[in-house]
């Protein structure tokens, strides 16, 4: 069986709570064995790359641009698409489920995609109102909702 791959997704500037949130999600994600999925640059990506790379865990960054060289320093893997913000696409459809911290209007197009798609879209500490996704109130809570809903074909209630 292959890895889960979790979406973390968020802004590429945060403030420094959203950053804690997503190093700690990254830790959650890595310590279930799945490789976490993000933009691969700064902000909640590089931290949540980081907090997976903290417990040892595998990181895959598709990046906007053409150089690998622009991927934070926590991405093990880069994949250079050179697609700019088209490139949410990309990681809405390789993650298994995503998982927001927060976030700006690139975030709200993962989000956007990853529901059209039909994926598992899990936010943490979002103001934004969308169907379909469901509310954590923590990262461990997020992360294990996210395999949850992965895993399991009975969905819980989602949010309104």
């Amino acid at each position: 069986m292959s890895r889960k791959q979790i979406g973390v997704i968020g802004a590429g500037v945060c403030s420094s709570e959203a950053r804690s949130l997503a190093e700690m999600v990254g830790r959650e994600v890595a310590k279930r064995g799945a490789v976490l999925l993000c933009g691969g640059l700064g902000g909640v990506m590089e931290a949540a790359a980081f907090g997976a790379k903290q417990e040892g865990g595998i990181t895959l960054g598709i990046l906007p641009g053409t150089l690998r060289e622009e991927a934070n320093p926590w991405i093990e893997l880069a994949v250079v698409s050179g697609m700019g913000h088209a490139r949410n696409a990309l990681i809405a459809q390789s993650s298994d489920a995503l998982i927001a911290v927060n976030g700006e209007y690139g975030t709200l197009s993962e989000i956007a995609l990853g529901l059209k798609m039909g994926k598992p879209v899990v936010v943490l500490e979002s103001g934004w109102q969308i169907k379909g996704v469901y509310r954590a109130e923590s990262p461990e809570e997020a992360v294990e909702l996210a395999f949850r809903l992965i895993e399991s074909c009975e969905k819980p209630e989602k949010s309104p």
